[in-house]
């Protein structure tokens, strides 16, 4: 089933991108291993998923422990609140973390990161929905923290991460995922990194496509992919 699942995917993926002209080969799919055992994990990477993320530190260092042994070529992230005392765990395991949404966060990422002499790839997450329940830093302070964190030594930015809020149609998630892409853009121009911030992580399960068409690169997917 699952990889019935991602082979669907993949072709929806392909078909919008065939129709707004982009590369389905430039959109990253992560799968979201949030509750799922360690089996249906090895199915997906088997099926050809080369990026999985989990929302919990203890889930993930127990999964990517037995992953480890098993020589898969995986890329891991963090997709989940991450807490300050969980970071020193974070910078071990994570390829990208995604929901850096504080300076103070960003601080600490940095000084573990700079224990183990790595640099840490992080997105910053931002909260472009009104729901007091969601993460992130609000779309205003945004520009000022990136200029803080782009001064870490041991952190790279490597773009913006949102979750749009639960809507009963896909259609009614794409302002918050322009708003982030609109973002973005006022980033690049005017040149608060001297880099650009390439990856935009925004669309799941119920509402990928409609964040691939505001420019999304990188969508996360759950149920799309573990379950039927």
């Amino acid at each position: 089933m699952i990889k019935e699942n991602i082979l669907r995917v993949k072709e929806q993926i392909s078909l919008l991108c065939s129709r707004i002209n982009r590369d389905p080969n430039s959109i990253t799919i992560v799968a979201v291993g949030k509750g799922r055992t360690l089996e249906q994990i090895k199915e997906a990477i088997e099926a050809g998923i080369t990026d999985i993320g989990e929302n919990r530190i203890q889930e993930a260092l127990v999964k990517y422990n037995q992953l480890g042994t098993a020589n898969y070529k995986l890329r891991t992230h963090m997709v989940g609140h991450l807490q300050t005392n969980k970071v020193k765990d974070a910078v071990k395991i994570f390829d990208l973390i995604q929901s850096v949404d504080s300076a103070h966060l960003a601080e600490e990422i940095d000084e573990q990161a700079a224990r183990i002499h790595k640099i840490q790839d992080v997105l910053i997450e931002v909260k472009t929905s009104p729901e007091a329940s969601k993460s992130g830093l609000k779309p205003e302070e945004t520009i000022e923290v990136i200029k803080k964190i782009a001064g870490f030594k041991n952190i790279n930015i490597k773009g913006l991460m949102t979750i749009a809020p639960l809507v009963d149609a896909p259609e009614k998630a794409r302002p918050y995922f322009k708003k982030l892409r609109e973002l973005r853009d006022e980033i690049y121009e005017l040149r608060v990194t001297s880099y650009e911030l390439r990856i935009l992580s925004m669309g799941m399960t119920d509402d990928f496509e409609a964040a691939i068409e505001e420019g999304s690169n990188m969508v996360r997917l759950g149920r799309a992919i573990f379950e039927g």
